[in-house]
């Protein structure tokens, strides 16, 4: 199954009722196969802003809803996204983004997990079809544990790729009670200032529960030993390229980060008394760093 098929598959299984988008590569195939699923409602709309406002709509009317387009779309939908983050939502609601990297067939790049971060919305990445199923039904009970949208952010290659995914049945989803509540959906200032103090407070409770969520997870091999590699990406295809991490300690990144200053890339002339100066400093900053780690491994042996 691609990661658009699974998408759908997980929307589906999760009990959404109502489905909107904008076509565009790589997420066009999202809506084609909702529309295969006789439970959803699905339908194309005129751009990605009206996609987004009838989503919410039947998010608001209590219905699981889901909204998808390409990255630069996000752009168009980005208007009625942000006040929607302040309002929350009645029935869960996922924001699909399907970001191009590499423009197989888009104007420009562009990262929208920038968005997730500028709006204050919850967001998922997922990496193979798997987890595009299991995400996005994740993110329909998170959103209405939260009262928050959630943005799915997908790229080109897991869009398009295969992987073997489980499947399960539908978890057919009543209709939540719509009740008229102007201090959650009219966002007029008086309101939006008191809501903005409530988005504060949901993301508080969402960063607690990225600390605690299995979709973080470690896969530990051989522990001596860790490699690093990012993935490039090229016109004709992607490459893993090593890369090099300096793990720091507070008292350590002070230090560099002054001597760093001093010497990269300077020619100043810099006086023996200030390299002795530096080096007493480096010693003081290793005798702290073992004397935190001590007290730190002190407090571990008392739970």
């Amino acid at each position: 199954m691609t990661g658009d098929e699974a998408i759908a598959r997980g929307a589906y299984e999760a009990g959404v009722s109502y489905a909107s988008a904008y076509p565009g590569t790589p997420s066009t195939e999202i809506l084609e196969n909702l529309s295969t699923y006789k439970e959803i409602y699905a339908e194309w709309a005129p751009n990605e802003k009206v996609a987004m406002e009838s989503a919410i709509g039947a998010s608001v009317a209590g219905l699981r809803s889901i909204v998808s387009m390409k990255h630069v779309g996000m752009n168009v939908a980005a208007d009625p996204m942000f006040t929607w983050a302040y309002m929350g939502v009645n029935g869960g609601n996922v924001i699909v983004t399907a970001d191009e990297p590499g423009m197989f067939s888009s104007q420009n790049e562009q990262d929208n997990r920038n968005y997730a971060k500028a709006a204050k919305i919850a967001m998922m990445e997922p990496s193979d079809s798997q987890e595009c199923i299991d995400m996005v039904k994740a993110a329909y009970d998170l959103g209405e544990e939260f009262d928050t949208p959630f943005i799915i952010r997908m790229t080109t290659r897991v869009c398009h790729s295969k992987s073997i995914v489980e499947l399960t049945d539908r978890a057919e989803q009543q209709p939540k009670i719509w009740e008229k509540n102007p201090a959650k959906y009219v966002c007029l200032p008086a309101i939006a200032r008191k809501l903005r103090v409530n988005l504060e407070k949901r993301m508080e409770k969402l960063a607690a529960y990225s600390e605690t969520t299995p979709f973080n997870r470690m896969e530990m091999g051989d522990t001596r030993v860790g490699v690093i590699a990012v993935p490039v990406y090229f016109l004709d295809g992607c490459e893993e390229v090593f890369v090099e991490v300096q793990l720091r300690t507070v008292a350590m990144d002070f230090w560099a980060s002054l001597e760093h200053q001093l010497r990269y890339k300077q020619n100043k002339d810099i006086s023996s008394r200030i390299d002795i100066e530096l080096k007493a400093c480096a010693e003081v900053s290793a005798t702290l760093d073992r004397r935190m780690q001590k007290i730190f491994d002190d407090l571990n042996k008392l739970d």
